[in-house]
């Protein structure tokens, strides 16, 4: 489990593997890969407030399945493993 709390609107997500193998059946190496726009929600941040000062409440719960924004958040390295710190705005939908 990561050590960091995101603060604000925030959320810390984890990258889904990427494609090893394209469509046509080719294995792909690691240069040649995207990243991949699916994550796993690891953990939110401390929440934010409107104008009038109510919560805003977070659209997403730990454990879901997300898809993201290409080229949103910042990566972090946290014990050795890749993470992603983005912007709640920049989660784009939620997986089935």
């Amino acid at each position: 489990m990561a050590s960091i709390q995101p603060l604000g609107q925030r959320v810390l997500v984890k990258r889904l593997a990427a494609e090893e193998v394209s469509a046509g059946g080719i294995v792909l190496p690691d240069t040649a890969k995207e990243k991949p726009q699916e994550a796993e929600v690891i953990t939110l941040g401390t929440g934010g407030k409107d104008d009038n000062g109510n919560t805003i409440e977070f659209s997403v719960k730990v454990g879901d399945k997300v898809l993201i924004s290409k080229y949103g958040g910042t990566e972090v390295k946290i014990d050795g493993l890749e993470y992603l710190i983005l912007s709640e705005s920049d989660i784009l939908g939620i997986v089935a």
